[in-house]
């Protein structure tokens, strides 16, 4: 495991949801002082297939293709989302919906990414809990050819028995091509009661034309141990822009 988090580090995890709540505050009042009037809503609507659904470095649709859709509406720096894909979890879930409501500031050199997130997996069994919420922040910057991003995702009481649960990521992506970028991630994944394990992915994207992408990608774990959706897998998907 890239951390290993103990049980103190645990019970003072919480602490990074009031700090990105200031980030937050603090990034508004930069914001609300330099605008003057209200941004025209902007729309954006996405479809996909890929071979795999994968979530968080794991497997989510058995091996299955899938299918999904973004619909997005933005104004300014604000926006809100819902992402849906199809899925197949031993918990009886047969999809994925992810609701999210953000803000995309710019400062000090960074573009950040602050939002509140809602996973729902319909389908799942009774009894189950699987619906729950989450706090994500994104700190991207340009290091020389290489765009990173530092991605924060807290859980305070996720799906099924696992209580609090982070996910760290750090991403690199680099222009290969006018139309080719590659990029790569590394991951870290701790929870109370949950799985606990690495996760990385290295692949492709180019855009076929302007509005259609196709991206292969080899995603993997430490923990194959854990079971099938924990292995190594080649995933193909190509998304088109409405």
């Amino acid at each position: 495991m890239l951390v290993q988090q103990s049980t103190a580090q645990r019970q003072n995890g919480a602490a990074i949801v009031p700090m990105i709540a200031g980030i937050a505050v603090a990034l508004g009042v930069s914001s609300a002082a330099q605008a003057h009037t209200i941004a025209t809503p902007d729309f954006s609507v996405q479809v996909g297939v890929a071979s795999e659904y994968v979530g968080k470095g794991l497997g989510k649709s058995a091996g299955d293709p899938s299918v999904n859709g973004t619909v997005e509406v933005s104004g300014g720096d604000f926006y809100a989302n819902v992402f849906a894909s199809t899925a197949k979890l031993s918990q009886g879930s047969d999809a994925e919906i992810v609701s999210a409501i953000g803000w995309r500031p710019d400062a000090a050199g960074f573009k950040f990414d602050l939002s509140v997130v809602n996973r729902d997996l319909p389908g799942t069994r009774a009894g189950v809990d699987a619906n729950f919420w989450e706090y994500q922040a994104d700190a991207s910057r340009k290091l020389g050819p290489v765009n990173t991003r530092l991605r924060v995702n807290y859980t305070p009481d996720g799906f099924a028995a696992t209580k609090e649960a982070w996910w760290v990521e750090l991403q690199g992506t680099v222009s290969v091509g006018p139309k080719t970028k590659a990029s790569a991630a590394i991951a870290d994944r701790t929870a109370d009661g949950g799985a606990e394990y690495a996760a990385w992915n290295v692949g492709v994207k180019h855009k076929l034309t302007e509005k259609l992408a196709l991206d292969v990608r080899w995603y993997d774990t430490d923990s194959h141990a854990l079971g099938e959706n924990y292995d190594g897998r080649l995933v193909g998907a190509l998304t088109f822009a409405l």
